[in-house]
């Protein structure tokens, strides 16, 4: 009986000699950071009972086993986890080295390592607890270690978190360890100063502007920039170093408020109410559910809630790009830097969301993808705000019904046009035009039909027209055309062909006919702009006289008082760009 219990005690030793044999990871001087994920042995604990004390036994020393691959992420789980890892000096010198964990947000880490009479030191750190727990001022955990020459030596770390449980461990000298900090630390000021830019430039363009889109950018981007200052560990460093409660329910909390502003953004620049009503039903919808579920998560267990807010971001996240893409299909030009932008940060988000639930490897690029995605999508979103008070402008200058300028882009342009005119010495002319007898038109078929009948001329204008000629609903059913840098012949001919082709238009069986005024300023025959379009108008109302359906040219020698019209000659041959 004696033997057999010997036999059984000896192959246990053995098992347990093996098991921690493991993979050797050799140090040496100047050594630069390696990972140390591939070396690793693992135990998973699933009730969380299990003691150092016990785990120093040989039966439970068996079951560390080498974990053998590039990453170790587990995503959301119950269970501790134990790792062990062994590294070896060779040389004749202790080397002074760095453990370090790169990712922040582990509930609870314990660390073990032995002091040079052999007993096992532990650390008890983790971001449930306060910020000086930590052996090193950082904001990721790192552990100084040395090892003694010539020797082997042994290190136990023991994870457990309500969040996503991702393993990034990796070994270097404190040589290289300290530049390799000093860089990621301007990088992330760096980071951090592009959010700042971002507010306060678009801080300034809401003073000016004073668009509601702005206040919702600026909430977005600083909820989100603090919420990956929490992220990685800054504002626990810096913020609220010993308060490790708000430093956990503060990141749900901003995850929410990054939700709900972008969500409220989203719906303004898109123009979701006009373009996309129902998507846009939606989105309110969510957003309304958001505000209390923010306000709940200090009441509620933390795995539950980042849980639910996970599966909220990506239900955000789809709904908008939709949302974003009906804006687009329907002439949204602020919605297109929008999709851009939703788009990268969409890509960025998936990457993380499938590392957290362990999907993806915990790695560099897996990593700061959010926040490298995050940090872009905020500039092409305040490009979006910039497309986005042009289309304002150009609405308010824009006529619903006729969809050329209106009257308001009128009034400013001719004085313009006209001083500018004056001072190069090039010809300016103006048309205006109306339509025949559109209060029969009303009395007879209908103010809806009427209104197609100033739609109708309205397109049709528009396709005869291009740049630097403005086309312009003056009132009613008055319109003016600004010719820029045309003389009255290309004028007369423009209005003529203009005429005819109104004659000619099938507008649901209803028959139409304009009356045109042709004006021009050449050789300085007008001393203001005001001159100019009453000429037009004289014309216009020639035009009327005579019998409607026609265009007549008011020629002026000298000045306004000088003037009279004639009709146009259309026999004489002139050709015209328009």
């Amino acid at each position: 009986m004696q033997i057999a219990k010997l036999f059984w005690g000896l192959l246990l030793l053995c098992l347990a000699a093996c098991a921690g044999a493991g993979p050797l990871i050799t140090v040496s001087p100047g050594m630069e950071p390696t990972a140390l994920t591939p070396s690793l042995r693992l135990l998973e604990d699933r009730g969380g009972a299990l003691d150092f004390a016990r785990l120093q036994t040989p039966e439970v020393q068996a079951q560390l086993q080498p974990w053998n691959k590039p990453s170790a992420n587990f995503g959301f789980t119950h269970s501790a986890y134990w790792v062990a890892f062994t590294l070896r000096n060779p040389t004749g010198r202790e080397i002074p080295l760095v453990i370090r964990q790169d990712y922040p947000l582990i509930d609870y880490l314990d660390f073990w390592a032995q002091d040079d009479g052999g007993t096992w030191q532990k650390i008890a750190t983790g971001d449930r607890l306060p910020f000086a727990s930590r052996p090193l001022a950082l904001r990721d955990f790192v552990f100084p270690v040395t090892v003694p020459a010539h020797s082997e030596r042994s290190y136990y770390l023991r994870y457990a978190t309500q969040g996503s449980l991702n393993i990034g461990l990796s070994v270097s000298s404190e040589t290289a360890f300290l530049p390799r900090l000093n860089v990621e630390q301007l990088l992330l000021g760096i980071y951090y100063g592009g959010f700042l830019v971002l507010v306060i430039y678009n801080l300034f363009l809401f003073l000016a502007i004073r668009d509601s889109a702005y206040i919702y950018y600026m909430g977005y981007a600083i909820s989100y920039g603090l919420y990956f200052g929490v992220h990685n560990g800054i504002a626990f460093q810096f913020v609220w170093p010993g308060d490790p409660w708000l430093a956990n329910e503060i990141l749900i909390v901003l995850l929410g408020l990054s939700l709900i502003f972008s969500t409220q953004f989203a719906r303004e620049v898109c123009s979701g109410r006009q373009l996309a009503p129902r998507t846009d039903w939606l989105a309110r919808a969510l957003m309304l559910a958001l505000i209390p579920l923010t306000l709940a998560v200090p009441f509620f267990s933390y795995r539950l809630m980042i849980l639910i807010f996970a599966a909220l971001t990506m239900v955000s996240s789809v709904l908008l790009l939709v949302m974003g893409t009906i804006s687009v299909v329907r002439g949204s030009v602020s919605a297109r830097y929008f999709m851009v932008a939703w788009v990268t940060l969409l890509s960025s988000v998936i990457v993380y969301m499938l590392k957290t639930f362990g999907l993806l490897p915990h790695n560099g690029l897996t990593q700061n993808a959010f926040q490298v995605g995050a940090l872009i999508e905020m500039v092409l979103l305040s490009l979006s705000l910039g497309a986005r008070v042009g289309e304002i402008q150009k609405r308010g200058y824009t006529d619903e019904l006729s969809r050329l300028y209106n009257r308001r882009y009128f009034d400013e342009q001719l004085p313009r046009e006209f001083s500018f005119a004056a001072r190069s010495g090039t010809p300016l002319s103006l048309l205006v035009l109306d339509l025949d007898h559109f209060k029969s038109i009303n009395d007879r078929y209908g103010h809806r039909q009427g209104d197609l009948a100033i739609r109708a001329v309205g397109e049709l204008i528009q396709k005869k027209v291009r740049k630097p000629v403005l086309a312009c609903r003056y009132g009613g059913e008055e319109f003016a055309i600004l010719l820029p840098r045309t003389r009255g012949e290309q004028a007369a001919v423009l209005a003529e062909r203009l005429v005819q082709q109104v004659a000619e238009l099938d507008c649901h069986g209803m028959p139409l006919t304009i009356s045109i005024g042709v004006a021009s300023f050449e050789g300085g025959n007008f001393d203001a702009a005001v001159q100019l379009f009453e000429a037009a108008d004289a014309a216009l109302y020639r035009a009327k006289q005579e019998g409607r359906n026609r265009a007549v040219v008011c020629s002026a020698a000298v000045s306004f008082q000088d003037s009279s019209v004639k009709p146009i000659d259309v026999e004489a041959g002139l050709t015209s760009n328009y």
